[in-house]
């Protein structure tokens, strides 16, 4: 049997498929406030009661799966200005919770067009899902008026460059 060369337009063929984007990554506006987000595949929209601070609020999602990795953004309408603080640290907390975690510190995080506040920050944290798979979260979280919004991948090793990538394309654009 013969051994074949392959010859220099395989190999750049080759070399050109390792370079394409694993994932196809769109900015998607997401609700009236001027949020836009860069998700790499089409977010579906759904709204729900949760429990927040012991009351029943509505809460906005657009969330997507790819890669095994679920890319999600929510928000939150807040009526008591004093309460924001609250209602970010509720948030972080319930996200490490979902998934069996300690709640994390927050390291700072800022998103263009954002209200400052000093609650807001972004966290890495590892768990379990119900179905018992361990899975890393990273989720900010942050404010714009009376608004509360987390931001969050969840998946069982969400690379660096998806992370980064994702919380990068948060934005508030008028």
């Amino acid at each position: 049997m013969r051994a074949r060369f392959l010859g220099p337009g395989v190999l750049l063929l080759t070399a050109l498929a390792a370079c394409a984007p694993a994932l196809d990554w769109r900015e998607v506006r997401l609700e009236s406030q001027g949020l836009v987000a860069v998700f790499p595949c089409r977010p579906h929209r759904q709204e729900r009661d949760v429990s927040l601070l012991a009351r029943r609020v509505p809460m906005q999602m657009a969330s997507c799966t790819d890669a095994g990795v679920t890319y999600a953004v929510t928000w939150v309408d807040v009526d008591d200005p004093a309460a924001m603080r609250s209602v970010l640290e509720a948030l972080r907390h319930a996200a490490a919770a979902n998934i069996g975690s300690a709640d994390a510190v927050p390291q700072p995080f800022t998103v263009r067009g954002m209200t400052p506040n000093d609650a807001a920050g972004r966290i890495a944290v590892s768990g379990r899902v119900p179905s018992g798979h361990v899975v890393q979260e990273h989720a900010a979280f942050f404010t714009r008026g009376l608004r509360a919004y987390q931001a969050t991948l969840l998946g069982e090793s969400p690379g660096a460059a998806a992370v980064d990538g994702f919380f990068a394309g948060l934005a508030f654009k008028s």
